[in-house]
């Protein structure tokens, strides 16, 4: 009976992370920023509920996202990204948010 039941706990597992995986989606885009720390905010601000993984390229400057797009939108964790006070191409961040990174995190914005 322990052995059925391993069993069947077993193949719903596969189940379920076939099942997650398949509704996964990869996505990148610009996102400004210059150093280490603005990896680790940019990173940080896109991981929202639905986002598996966000990593951030120092030297092409592209975020690249793997998500489940019937939990969270693209447009949703870029805007969370700007809120945290780095540009992207689609939404540019307030000034105020881009005022309060550190020296060494404040890129220079496209007009």
């Amino acid at each position: 009976m322990k052995t059925l039941k391993f069993i069947i706990t077993a193949v719903l597992a596969v189940v379920f992370a076939i099942n997650s995986y398949s509704q996964s989606k990869t996505d990148s885009f610009k996102v400004y920023g210059n150093c280490s720390s603005c990896k680790a905010r940019i990173e940080k601000a896109a991981m929202l509920d639905g986002v598996t993984k966000a990593n951030w390229n120092i030297d092409t400057k592209v975020l690249s996202l793997v998500y489940n797009p019937s939990k969270v939108n693209c447009d949703d964790v870029l805007k969370k990204i700007a809120a945290a006070g780095y540009d992207s191409e689609k939404f540019r961040s307030s000034d105020k948010a881009y005022q309060a990174l550190p020296g060494c995190c404040q890129y220079e914005r496209k007009k």
